[in-house]
């Protein structure tokens, strides 16, 4: 098992949001980097565990843990030409973009940005490191085992 850190934008998908899905599943469309792609699609795995991570908000932070429970598949909005996330060079036949399903473990309490930063344990964690802005980051097993200590 992997564990790995999702960043979404709580304006666009919640941890709330998760919580009243159906199924208590997303597929989490829209991630439009190739080393972020390359996680979903080549190191995750049924099962894998994330940290939900609220970004790009008043407070940032891990605001819930799920599940991946579905492969790699193609993101349908890399060919819709209405969504945010079309892509002129993607084709039915040479997708370029794919994303995983995920589903709710449990919403947490939040925990801040800030307060992960003061976790002398977590200072290697990639998504505190100076320039990170990959949405989707691996987690070590010892910073997950630390981080679920604390929510």
């Amino acid at each position: 098992m992997r564990y790995w850190l999702m960043k979404s934008e709580p304006s666009e998908f919640s941890i709330d949001d998760l919580v009243t899905a159906p199924k208590k599943s997303t597929a989490w469309i829209g991630v439009r980097n190739y080393q972020a792609r390359n996680f979903m699609r080549d190191q995750m795995q049924l099962g894998d565990l994330v940290l939900f991570y609220h970004s790009s908000c008043e407070v940032p932070g891990i605001a819930g843990i799920a599940e991946v429970s579905k492969l790699a598949y193609p993101d349908e909005t890399q060919f819709d030409r209405k969504s945010d996330y079309f892509d002129p060079k993607a084709t039915r036949d040479n997708p370029r973009w794919v994303h995983v399903d995920v589903k709710l473990v449990k919403k947490t309490r939040l925990v801040p940005l800030s307060e992960l930063r003061g976790y002398p344990k977590l200072a290697k964690m990639q998504l505190l490191q100076r320039g990170n802005r990959l949405s989707i980051t691996p987690v070590d097993p010892a910073e997950w085992k630390f981080i679920e200590g604390i929510l």
